[in-house]
């Protein structure tokens, strides 16, 4: 069986020895305002998508919008394009929801009531 050596070599060393246009280190910044925001985004976001296997409407596309507003704010924060037009459209969306759900159901059941 071939032994494993413990890996003595650094990685900025690593890179240099590619000598590739195709290899970065990691850019993003860390423990900064933005990687907080990022993280607790995650979090929100993934007990939205928890809150909506179990159906709890509309408590998940809430806590969802909590989370993709993070988002949009680490994209600002970021000058970063993509995540500012993903997430103005996701927050976007999900208000329309509870918006729709807040008034729009209101606004059904006195419809339907007067028929």
């Amino acid at each position: 069986m071939k032994e494993i050596k413990p890996i003595t070599e650094k990685l900025d060393d690593k890179i240099k020895a590619l000598n590739s246009t195709r290899v970065y280190k990691k850019v993003t910044p860390m423990h900064d305002l933005s990687w907080y925001v990022k993280w607790v985004s995650v979090v929100f976001v993934i007990a939205g998508w928890m809150l909506h296997a179990v159906n709890l409407y509309p408590m998940n596309v809430a806590i969802q919008m909590i989370g993709v507003a993070g988002w949009l704010w680490v994209g600002i924060l970021w000058h970063d394009r993509a995540l500012i037009v993903l997430n103005s459209i996701g927050v976007a969306l999900l208000g329309l929801g509870l918006l729709n759900y807040w008034v729009g159901k209101n606004r059904c059941q006195t419809i339907l009531k007067r028929k």
